[in-house]
């Protein structure tokens, strides 16, 4: 983890050790998807409607004519919204190991000159209308997935939890009801703690774009307390945005580090996108402990790397 915060360390570390007493983590990669947006407009509304539903009977061509330019990346479906005179469309794309925005943008440019220059009216376009929301999070990425959604979870188990945390799984249970009420009176994009600690450190290390942080932090937690006591706890992120080929992965440090992950290459990227949600999990549990028990001020007077 590339961060200035030695505090922030210690506190991972702390999750990780709970979640490996209590028996690790379960990871699952549900969706992947990367996204362009053009825009096309027309003299009026009817005309755009009309225009949606010539590019549906052309979805096959426009496929072809988007895969030609990428060799991982995989044209699946296009979204389409209506907004006056205008047709939005949702490029959705498969990418391989690669995160995929460069070669998203060039495999719908080609497409959209090839609809400009096929269909009848010619319209014009801009190549981004906004709702593939690059490098900034929206609701729509969180219903419908930009990069990988992925899911952690684990059984955190009730003594573990005292032994290692001092904190009880009723405490814990009770936290996350009143933190759910503030994130909802917020607005906030994540009713969890801080997954862009964990994830902007993670991308450091590893060479990713640190701007997909942007997205890649916003995260839905969803916990249980069962009838046991023990203590049920996932993280879902929706739209984490990572790369295990290509682009900063290559750099000798960052090419280092998913090595010793394991995760550096082809075929590996979802196992990193695993690991990114693990990590997050750690350290949700370590700093609602932290403030429940009341370390959190304290460690960061004992661990801040500011200090003598």
């Amino acid at each position: 983890m590339a961060t200035t915060e030695g505090t922030l360390v210690a506190s991972y570390n702390r999750g990780m050790r709970l979640l490996s007493h209590c028996g690790g983590v379960i990871t699952t990669v549900v969706e992947e998807s990367m996204q362009r947006s053009p825009v096309f407009t027309f003299p009026d509304a009817r005309q755009a409607r009309e225009f949606g539903t010539w590019v549906d009977e052309h979805f096959p061509q426009i496929r072809d004519v988007a895969g030609a330019t990428t060799r991982s990346g995989v044209l699946h479906d296009i979204d389409q919204y209506a907004v006056g005179p205008m047709r939005f469309l949702r490029f959705n794309y498969t990418t391989g190991d690669a995160a995929g925005q460069n070669l998203t943008g060039k495999a719908t440019l080609a497409a959209s000159e090839w609809i400009r220059d096929t269909h009848p009216d010619h319209p014009h376009f801009l190549l981004s209308g906004n709702i593939d929301t690059d490098k900034k999070h929206s609701q729509m990425n969180t219903l419908q997935t930009r990069g990988r959604r992925v899911v952690a979870e684990a059984v955190v188990r009730r003594e573990p939890l005292r032994e290692l945390m001092g904190v009880e799984t009723e405490t814990l249970f009770h936290h996350r009801q009143i933190s759910n009420a503030g994130a909802f009176l917020a607005g906030s994009a994540s009713n969890g703690a801080h997954a862009a600690n964990a994830l902007a450190a993670l991308f450091i290390a590893t060479g990713q774009d640190a701007a997909n942080v942007a997205e890649s932090q916003s995260s839905i937690t969803y916990t249980q307390l069962l009838d046991n006591g023990d203590y049920y706890w996932s993280v879902t992120l929706p739209s984490l945005i990572v790369a295990t080929y290509g682009g900063g992965t290559g750099l000798a440090t960052q090419r280092e580090c998913l090595d010793v992950l394991g995760c550096y290459g082809t075929g590996k990227v979802d196992k990193f996108a695993e690991i990114c949600a693990a990590v997050v999990l750690a350290g949700e549990i370590s700093l609602s402990a932290a403030i429940l028990h009341g370390d959190w001020v304290p460690a960061h007077d004992t661990f801040g790397r500011n200090r003598p």
